[in-house]
């Protein structure tokens, strides 16, 4: 890999930051054990307290905690003794320490299916692994890092791949005891699993942890542990159906920002905000911004900065009109908008239309898609429909939620909501219809079912895979039953909408986006006159101009579209003057220049 001078500096740097570098301060005695063992992860650095005599002495590596960085203090003989050097620095982190009997442990006999868990091998999986620390909260590390530690010995790193796309779907960490601190009882421990929400497969999580236990236990290691927050119950069930016992050693971890949490105990109704509204709260929280959590069930809060105080509804804030709002309500009112502002839209006809309009419609493009004109969320809207009986079911399914129903002309393609705030673009997601993948054993339903959970647990119970007539629909349309069931590898599109509330994933294109949508979708803001908007677009790919407008969402959930900085955008709108002055200058300057130029 060819570098320049600069970064070949930066790798012998971090470099020198790990177990063998000086910044590990570590001296070994006569048994092998080092004194005062310090591995730097990336992250943040592994500090090894049963390697600290001195407790005065662990308080003061600890006190050198990096900005934006997490140090954990592991094996911490005597916390009590060591917070007390340092009471209003340190805290008891409420993890559970978790032990895997690597001499008794035996492999699964069930072996991944539609993905592999091999060795982290370039720096283009290192920044995928980033884009999965993410999306699960946690700290990121440079590449770089990765790339120069690639054949650290203390360190390890597995990844898990698709088998057709080649995504990263998760991530693992291992560190191997005796090469990081001499370890005398030949120990292991596991850090950073972490699994895309948005990945397909289900077992991924494990099959990491068992790819890395195997690991450690053909290198002759006796045990693997790992540190688990006390109220992960998901992971703490996954972890004892694999074998792993609880075990008394402590964790110790700095009070910073990025640990605030743990250590200033549960709010009740911050707890109970949905991810749409948690999220800028947080943003307007870290910039000082005041809130308010003023009914938390319904995603509302007040934030005062600077004498000017705004009411929120998660995305929706004061500053979207009411009339802008009616327009979003009615699909019918919002594509004459969009359609007056030049934004392509589909042919459409009324769902109150008789058989024959029905039918030579059907006649004309092949599919439709039958929707209500009011609704969200992706309710009662049915896609590919090919026959008059089932246009004429999903007409009375959509009226269930509307008395206005819509036939559209079914635009073959994908689904991509474009995030517009101050009628720039900031971000832009693929919105892909939730799909099973057949093990050979399980029927087509509890496949579903299966998906639902992996889905609700990824996204905090907002998506789930409905169990009704639509999905039924969409199953039989593959030539399958609810009962049947799937061949292995078989895939079936169990939805045709993409929405994230009925099982649909989300991905990140914002990078890649044609000038004529991010046109289009700052067209139909301006059309509709509403600062902060989600335009869904049908499209052939985003590298491409074609696309047809399908609707605009007054409330779009910024939560979905990380790493894209939505909620930041979102919270400039509001408080222009919570932006730190040197951003504002380069903005400016930035502005200046594109119109000069």
């Amino acid at each position: 890999m060819a570098v320049d001078k600069k970064t070949d500096h930066r790798l012998e740097k971090l470099r020198a930051s790990g177990p063998s570098g000086p910044a590990a301060r570590a001296r070994a005695d006569q048994n092998g054990l080092k004194k005062n063992a310090i591995l730097d992860c990336g992250w943040g650095r592994l500090v090894f307290g049963q390697t600290f005599a001195d407790p005065r002495e662990l308080a003061n590596s600890l006190r050198e905690e990096g900005p934006d960085r997490r140090d954990i203090a592991f094996y911490v003989k005597d916390p009590h003794v060591l917070l007390s050097h340092a009471p209003q620095e340190l805290f008891l982190d409420p993890s559970h320490t978790y032990r895997l009997d690597l001499s008794t442990y035996r492999p699964g006999t069930r072996r991944p299916r539609g993905y592999f868990i091999r060795r982290l091998a370039s720096e283009q999986d290192a920044t995928e692994v980033n884009r999965i620390y993410q999306s699960r909260g946690m700290v990121q590390v440079h590449p770089a890092f990765f790339w120069s530690n690639r054949d650290n010995r203390a360190l390890t790193y597995f990844v898990a791949e698709d088998e057709t796309t080649g995504a990263i779907l998760g991530t693992v960490t291992g560190v191997h005891g005796k090469r990081a601190f001499g370890d005398p009882e030949n120990g292991s421990s596991l850090w950073c699993l972490a699994v895309d929400p948005q990945a397909p497969h289900p077992g991924i999580g494990e099959s990491l942890v068992r790819r890395l236990a195997e690991h450690f236990q053909a290198r002759g290691c006796a045990f693997m542990d790992l540190s688990v927050m006390h109220d992960n119950e998901q992971a703490i069930g996954l972890y004892e159906k694999l074998g792993f016992v609880r075990v008394s050693y402590f964790t110790i971890k700095r009070k910073n920002e990025i640990n605030e949490k743990l250590f200033t105990g549960p709010n009740a109704e911050y707890e109970e905000l949905n991810p749409y509204a948690r999220i800028i709260v947080e943003e307007a929280r870290r910039r000082g911004i005041h809130t308010e959590v003023v009914d938390a069930a319904g995603g509302f809060f007040r934030l005062t900065h600077g004498g000017r105080t705004v009411l929120c509804r998660e995305s929706l804030s004061e500053l979207t009109s009411a009339v802008a709002m009616s327009i979003c309500d009615d699909k019918r009112v919002t594509r004459r908008m969009v359609e007056g502002a030049g934004v392509t839209v589909p042919e459409q006809i009324s769902g109150d239309s008789d058989d024959a309009a029905l039918s030579a419609f059907l006649e004309k493009h092949g599919q439709v898609v039958v929707k209500p004109a009011r609704g969200e969320q992706g309710r009662g809207i049915s896609v590919g429909i090919e026959t008059l009986d089932d246009t004429k079911t999903a007409i009375e399914a959509a009226r269930q939620h509307s008395p206005h129903v819509l036939v559209e002309a079914c635009f073959a393609g994908d689904d991509l909501r474009l995030i517009v705030i101050d009628y720039r673009l900031v971000a832009a997601a693929l919105r892909k219809p939730p799909v099973i993948t057949g093990d050979g054993r399980s029927s087509v339903k509890d496949l579903i079912e299966h998906l639902s959970r992996r889905r609700s647990a990824a996204t905090g119970g907002e998506s789930k895979v409905p169990m009704d007539a639509e999905t039924q629909r969409c199953v039989r349309q593959s030539g399958y039953g609810m009962d049947d069931t799937l061949p292995e590898g078989e895939r079936v599109t169990v939805r045709k909408t993409a929405n994230l509330h009925t099982g649909g994933t989300i991905h990140d294109v914002t990078g890649d986006i044609h000038p004529a949508l991010v046109e289009a979708a700052v067209a139909a803001a301006r059309a509709i006159e509403i600062p902060v908007t989600g335009i869904d677009l049908m499209i052939k790919s985003p590298a491409l101009p074609d696309y047809v407008f399908i609707e605009a969402n007054e409330r779009p959930g910024l939560a979905n579209h990380e790493p894209q900085p939505t909620a930041e955008r979102f919270v400039d709108l509001l408080f222009p003057l919570s932006v730190p002055f040197s951003v504002r200058a380069a903005r400016t300057n930035r502005r200046r220049s594109l119109k000069e130029g």
